[in-house]
């Protein structure tokens, strides 16, 4: 299902063309964290042309928050710059710079967040893994593209990097900025495959709908997200699993720490299996023998000792909250019908997205089907079922595309005579 060979849009005599992308084409500029180099940045942005290459690099794994350490952008006539976001706290004088251009961003949700919060906030933008996404490519990584589409190898080595560190090694600054330095070729040459395969359209309603998508909501009961949780059996231990997630949470939270390097979440489960008896036998567990457990050795034993001593009216339940259908594996039992009706979609949606090489996800949320599916509309007919397409955020070309095979899937399973 992968698209047509395109060839590297470099010309042949160009210097850094068949080559890994290793270099750059303008030198390594010097990363921008005073008044003086910012102000000579917005006026050299503001002054390009065309659309402006954006990427954010945070420190994931390494600190609690989700902040930019690291913003690169990239424009014809302005080059490229590396800029600190630590010292200024707020870049809404660069964004501002570059507002009324289109801004290219892969993975666009990952970092609209992070840049928002230094005052970078887009009007429009181009998404180039989603729209390796439309097009069909198999791998959509950054690296994987501009090697499919342009014919360029780029290295990832430090993308796990702890971008708070400083100062920046210059390898690192390398990395960072070689992430705009094919961000346009790459935006240009996918633009050409959109309209050659007709889904240029749908690009854009995907990319206005980025920018159109409310703020995330915190998830309930965000501790039911710990890695291993499937082996805590009882709401006794689960009571244990919240009661040590919430304190190590608020540990990281105020020293701005992953919380995974404050306790691993392997050490809250082998405690909750285990459900130590005293601080004594809690420190024998073997996740909690390193150093980092036992310097919050106090808050974590009692933490499960208020875990142990509640009544069984506070325990938490044994399932997350949800308020959506039950899980699919269990509506043979619950609801055949139902169970009829998700499978006829499901199949028609499969068949829509093969024949125009998307991946089932992308041409409708798995969300939405089920909920059509578990409690389709009354009255149904292809107008309902677009309403509630529409009513579920679902785009003008992917209702085009479903409504018809998903009103007959839930007719037709609603007729079928019972044995």
């Amino acid at each position: 299902m992968s698209p047509a060979n395109t060839q590297p849009s470099s010309a042949p005599d160009d210097p850094i063309a068949n080559l890994p992308l290793l270099e750059l084409r303008d030198g390594l500029s010097e990363v921008i964290d005073s008044d003086s180099a910012l102000n000579d940045t917005v006026e050299a942005f503001r002054s390009g042309t065309g659309p402006v290459a954006v990427d954010a690099e945070r420190a994931s794994g390494y600190r609690y928050s989700h902040r930019a350490y690291l913003v690169q952008l990239r424009r014809e006539g302005s080059g490229s710059a590396l800029v600190d976001p630590i010292p200024f706290g707020d870049l809404s004088v660069l964004g501002d710079a570059i507002v009324d251009t289109e801004w290219i961003i892969h993975a666009a949700n990952q970092d609209l967040a992070c840049l928002a919060e230094v005052g970078m906030v887009p009007r429009q933008v181009f998404d180039t893994e989603l729209a390796g996404r439309l097009l069909g490519y198999p791998k959509v990584g950054l690296a994987s593209l501009v090697s499919e589409v342009l014919g360029y190898r780029m290295r990832k080595e430090h993308s796990a990097a702890d971008w708070s560190t400083r100062p920046l090694p210059a390898p690192w600054l390398v990395y960072a900025a070689l992430d705009v330095e094919m961000l346009i070729e790459l935006r240009n040459a996918i633009e050409q495959e959109l309209r050659r395969e007709g889904k240029w359209d749908w690009a854009e309603q995907e990319f206005a709908a980025i920018l159109d998508a409310p703020p995330r909501e915190p998830k309930p009961d965000p501790w039911r997200r710990t890695s291993g949780m499937h082996r805590v059996r009882n709401r006794r231990s689960l009571a244990v699993v919240r009661a040590l997630w919430e304190a190590r949470d608020q540990i990281a939270a105020s020293a701005d720490i992953s919380p995974g390097r404050v306790l691993p979440d392997a050490a809250i489960v082998e405690a909750a299996s285990a459900m130590p008896t005293d601080r004594d036998t809690l420190q024998k567990l073997t996740a909690f023998k390193g150093r980092g457990a036992h310097r919050h050795m106090r808050t974590w034993w009692e933490a499960i000792d208020h875990a142990r001593r509640l009544p069984d009216s506070e325990l938490p339940k044994q399932g997350p909250r949800y308020d959506g259908p039950p899980p699919a594996r269990a509506w043979a039992d619950r609801d055949p019908d139902a169970a009829a009706r998700l499978s006829a979609a499901r199949a028609a949606v499969a068949e829509i997205a093969e024949a125009h090489r998307l991946p089932t996800e992308n041409l409708l949320a798995p969300d939405t089907i089920r909920r059509l599916a578990w409690s389709p509309p009354p009255d149904m007919s292809r107008e309902v079922v677009e309403t509630f397409l529409r009513d579920h955020h679902a785009r003008e070309w992917q209702i085009a595309l479903t409504a018809e095979v998903l009103t007959a899937a839930m007719t037709s399973e609603a007729k079928k005579p019972l044995d």
